[in-house]
């Protein structure tokens, strides 16, 4: 059985091997610029902390776009999306406040 060939995609400048038809390279290249830009912006946001949140904001982001796709909803043009970050980010800020109260007490 032979493998699918790789691609090697670079996200907030860590490379990824990815197996992929050579035809859908493209496609993929495209996705992984996407996906770097939309953890950068978040991360310049400055108020998600770790690789980890910051991937989770932008998977919910890329999530929440999909999701309007399906149900007929045009997603937000992407310079529109900072306010949307904001609010997320305040919603994460406040659910880390909650946390971390609940590990004082």
């Amino acid at each position: 059985m032979s493998r699918a060939p790789t691609v090697t995609v670079e996200i907030l400048d860590k490379e990824y091997q990815v197996a992929c038809p050579p035809e859908q390279e493209a496609e993929l290249i495209a996705a992984a610029k996407h996906l770097d830009q939309q953890m950068r912006d978040i991360r310049a946001g400055g108020k998600v902390i770790g690789l980890e949140r910051v991937a989770i904001m932008a998977a919910l982001n890329l999530s929440h776009d999909l999701l309007g796709v399906r149900n007929g909803h045009a997603p937000k043009p992407l310079n529109d999306h900072e306010d949307r970050i904001k609010g997320l980010n305040g919603q994460l800020d406040e659910a880390l406040y909650q946390l971390r109260q609940m590990e004082i007490n």
